[in-house]
Order: structure tokens, then C-alpha cells, then sequence
């Protein structure tokens, strides 16, 4: 047989074993998450001082000797005894919002200011929100919005941290905080609401297509997909979007007196170098480097809501994991190469 032919045969076996495992796993995992609810999830805090302490030691276990590691791992537990162990110093909670367009994140958010809210201390303590967004619907960002200023209600100090974009609803989120800080190259702004529609009456016309919409209410449907759209629907529409924009606007200038808001309420976005003398953030500095200074000085901990890992899950993982292996190998023996 030639050559190619047993690479090809080698492929579609693989093949037929990958969909055959999917299947499975999808199987499973149907399954499974036909019992999940409320009662799979939980809030978990990890340590990122104990995280960072584990580095160090490791590297120092590679980079002193002997006695001076002794000498330094004594000196370490020492100074992490008395971090613990003082109740006035200050504590960082750390929560991640990772946006989409319908900010789906936003219940895991809110369950994650819940769990902090029972423990943090007003005037003392510290939460900092790193938002990755571009932004999307209205109502979900807003009530992002809204879950972050239950914080400042209760006088938690929040600043929101901005590694890569946080752009419309991501920016509308910042605001609510106390501070924003911001990567160098980050991208900030876009203040400002856009709805895009297609409109296929002229299609339907062309193809004596009718398409009826009926209502009751004026306004109950102003822009259409199907129908004709008329100047007063468009007329209607646009000042809801311009009621929301002057919304936004409103809670910018609020939240950010330093800005001039007629400059920077037009849609634009910025660099965060510069959006710094606009007034549209506070510092520029990496998410990871505002956390890293505060670690000599408080307690820092990452807060997050998530599923529990069930042995079920931990199967179908272990099942992914061996299915990308299989392609992996697959895609190798047919380039010719070796893993």
C-alpha cells in the first residue's frame, strides 16, 4: 500500500475514534447538566500572596544554597505569620469579569459581591474588578453597573482594572468603580449606543412578497426586519438611543468630573496613555503590577464563583483531554512528523 494511503487510512480511523468519544462525552455531559443548578456552583478564595510565595520559594530553591534558603524560608514564614495574622491590615479582594455581549457574566459577578459584602470592611478594605469587555446590550451592562456600585454603597473601595479593553458597557462598568488604572496600551471609551438592523422590504417587494405587522400601541414596533420603516419610527427609535446615550453620558460625567464629556462622549475610544489627561482613567499601570505593589501590605485573595468540579466532570474532562490527544497525534503521523 502506498505511503499516503496508510496515512490516510491511520487519519480516518483516528477520525471515527474522536466523533465516537464526542458522542459520548456529549452524551454524558447531557446528562449531567440536566441535574445541575445553584447547588453545583460555589465561591471559591484562592491566595495570591500564597500563590506568589510558592514562586518565590521555588525559585529560591533552585538559585540560594542550603543554609541561606533556610535561613530565608524562616524569614518568610515569619513575615507571612504576621500578615495573617494582623486583623488591621488591609485585605484586596480580586474578582475577573470576562465580558461578552450580553455580559453573561454578570450573575456569576454578582454571586462574587455577595460572598465579599459578608466579610469586607468599609474604610479598610479593597476590591478590584479587572474587566476584559468591549461592551454589548444595554441591560446587562447596566446592571454590571449596578452590582459594582453595591460596593461603593457600602463604602468598599473599588478600582477597576483594565489590562485590554474595556470599551461601552466595559467602560460604563469602570465607572462605577472609585479608581480605573489602566494598562499602557489598553483600549477605554466608546461612550456612546449604536443598534444596527437589516431591512428587507425592497426584497420581499421585488419577489411580491407581503409581510404584515400588526400592532397595538403607536410605538410598539418602530423599526422593523421585514416591513417598511417609516421617518417617524426612525425619528422614535433614535431618541430612545439618544435617551440612553444621555444616560451614559450622565453617570461619565458623575463618575469622571475631570472629563470634559462633550469631548469624550462622541463614540470615540482611546489608548489608555491617552485617555489619562482626558480624565478618563486614573493611572496607568498593569493589572498584575497594581496587585503585585499591594502585596507586602495586604492580604490579597481571588474570589470567584464557578461550578464544582463533580467526579462526572472530572471524567468527561479526562475524555476531552484524551480526544485532543488522539487528533494531535493524528495531525502529526499525517504531517510526517513525531510528538
Amino acid at each position: 500500500m502506498p505511503f499516503w494511503l496508510d496515512i490516510a487510512a491511520f487519519v480516518i480511523k483516528a477520525l471515527v475514534i474522536v466523533v465516537a468519544i464526542g458522542a459520548i462525552a456529549a452524551l454524558i455531559a447531557r446528562l449531567a447538566r440536566s441535574g445541575e443548578g445553584a447547588k453545583d456552583r460555589e465561591v471559591s478564595i484562592k491566595s495570591i500572596n500564597e500563590r506568589w510565595d510558592a514562586m518565590r520559594d521555588a525559585l529560591d530553591a533552585k538559585l540560594v544554597g542550603k543554609k541561606e534558603r533556610k535561613a530565608l524560608a524562616k524569614a518568610n514564614r515569619k513575615a507571612a505569620k504576621a500578615l495573617q495574622g494582623d486583623s488591621s491590615r488591609k485585605r484586596v479582594f480580586v474578582l475577573v469579569f470576562k465580558g461578552d455581549m450580553r455580559a453573561t457574566a454578570v450573575k456569576a459577578l454578582g454571586r462574587e459581591i455577595d460572598a465579599v459584602l459578608t466579610v469586607a470592611r468599609p474604610g479598610l478594605d479593597e476590591v478590584v474588578v479587572r474587566i476584559d469587555s468591549g461592551g454589548g446590550t444595554v441591560t446587562g451592562y447596566g446592571l454590571a453597573a449596578a452590582e459594582i456600585m453595591r460596593l461603593r454603597a457600602r463604602k468598599i473601595a473599588v478600582t477597576a482594572s483594565v489590562d485590554q479593553v474595556a470599551a461601552s458597557g466595559g467602560y460604563m462598568m469602570a465607572c462605577a468603580a472609585d479608581r480605573i488604572v489602566a494598562a499602557p496600551f489598553a483600549v477605554v471609551g466608546s461612550i456612546g449606543v449604536v443598534a444596527s438592523l437589516p431591512n428587507l422590504h425592497r426584497l420581499l417587494q421585488k419577489n411580491a412578497i407581503d409581510f404584515e405587522n400588526i400592532t397595538a400601541g403607536e410605538f410598539k414596533r418602530t423599526m422593523t426586519v421585514f416591513g417598511e420603516n417609516t421617518p417617524e419610527g426612525r425619528d422614535h427609535f433614535q431618541g430612545k438611543l439618544d435617551s440612553i446615550h444621555a444616560a451614559f453620558k450622565a453617570l461619565v460625567a458623575e463618575r469622571r468630573p475631570n472629563a470634559d464629556i462633550d469631548q469624550v462622549a462622541n463614540g470615540d475610544y482611546w489608548l489608555a496613555g491617552h485617555a489619562l489627561p482626558l480624565g478618563l482613567v486614573d493611572e496607568i499601570v498593569a493589572g498584575d503590577e497594581y496587585l503585585f505593589r499591594a502585596r507586602d501590605q495586604a492580604r490579597l485573595y481571588e474570589v470567584k464563583w464557578e461550578a464544582r468540579r463533580t467526579p462526572l466532570q472530572q471524567m468527561l474532562g479526562g475524555l476531552g483531554g484524551a480526544a485532543r490527544r488522539v487528533a494531535d497525534f493524528a495531525v502529526a503521523r499525517a504531517r510526517g512528523g513525531a510528538i
